[in-house]
């Protein structure tokens, strides 16, 4: 009996820690997100150069926009798919609601969105996640390292197209796709191929092909701006081109990024991995296991 006294104390610390955590966490990101959308750039800066963490200044986990008509390949695509209206905009929301296609979860069913069973959120989902992501430049590359599942996006700048045809049925699909960058001017246009059919678009689940093409324009507007566009071209799954919404993301202070003395993208409370083995552990521990012991 002392042992399961024991155990469940120190369960009950470790859970007010980690929601003291939580609460600390996005309060100090509330505080951080009334300094950057009222932050005001500067013309002096490269427009070339997206060295920083940045985190995107509103909360939106779709393309912002009303998605054109599915074909029938599309809307077989999203049956079974229950998705949720969290992190969408009301008028999306709202929408999705009367949208045939469109399942959401509520009335004791619950989303069964994959990043929901560990599994990842895949591209473009985890761009438009409202968690800090930095870009790396290279000569040959561009790299953006997301603190959301300590993820790692290649956009390869040294010449070479998005892959296509026999070359990309070769490769397969990808949870974050193939991508192919340029600068276009002070633009960089950055395609992706090749993407994996299982990752849901966004949160209400609608679908992208494998087929499918996703074009990004970056544009850096000021010394603390990046504004980004994306299209999906998917003739399979949509009836026209899916322009999105701009997403302006705000460069992130060293302030923003420093906990207990230590800075940068993964200086946070939490890795945001989730981890099959973390969770089983966790449950076993805390609550399988105790109801398992015989009664004394």
């Amino acid at each position: 009996m002392r042992n399961r006294f024991t155990i469940a104390i120190a369960i009950l610390v470790i859970v007010s820690l980690a929601l003291a955590g939580q609460a600390y966490a996005q309060g100090d990101k509330d505080k951080f997100k009334e300094r950057y959308e009222n932050a005001v750039g500067t013309k002096d800066f490269d427009p070339h150069d997206f060295t920083g963490i940045w985190e995107m200044t509103v909360l939106d986990h779709t393309l912002g926009t009303t998605p054109p008509a599915l074909t029938p390949a599309g809307i077989a695509a999203m049956k079974g798919r229950v998705g949720d209206t969290p992190g969408v905009p009301r008028p999306l929301a709202e929408a999705a609601r009367t949208a045939s296609e469109v399942h959401l979860a509520g009335n004791g069913v619950d989303s069964n969105a994959p990043w929901l069973q560990c599994n990842p959120m895949g591209f473009p989902r985890l761009m438009m996640d409202d968690e800090p992501m930095e870009f790396i430049m290279t000569k040959d590359k561009i790299l953006q390292v997301f603190q959301w599942e300590h993820r790692i996006r290649y956009l390869w700048t040294d010449g070479r197209q998005a892959p296509s045809g026999e070359n990309l049925e070769n490769l397969g699909p990808a949870w974050y796709g193939h991508s192919a960058g340029k600068w276009d001017g002070n633009t960089l246009v950055v395609n992706t191929v090749g993407m994996e059919e299982r990752a849901w678009l966004d949160n209400l689940g609608y679908p992208k092909s494998f087929h499918a093409r996703i074009e990004e324009k970056w544009t850096r507007t000021d010394s603390v701006t990046i504004q980004l566009e994306m299209t999906l071209y998917d003739p399979q799954y949509y009836t026209a081109p899916w322009i999105s919404s701009k997403k302006i993301f705000k460069k992130m202070p060293d302030d923003a990024i420093s906990y207990f003395g230590w800075s940068g993208l993964f200086a946070g409370i939490s890795e945001g991995i989730c981890a099959p083995m973390n969770e089983v552990e966790g449950y076993n521990k805390g609550f399988h296991d105790l109801a398992k012991e015989p009664k004394k």
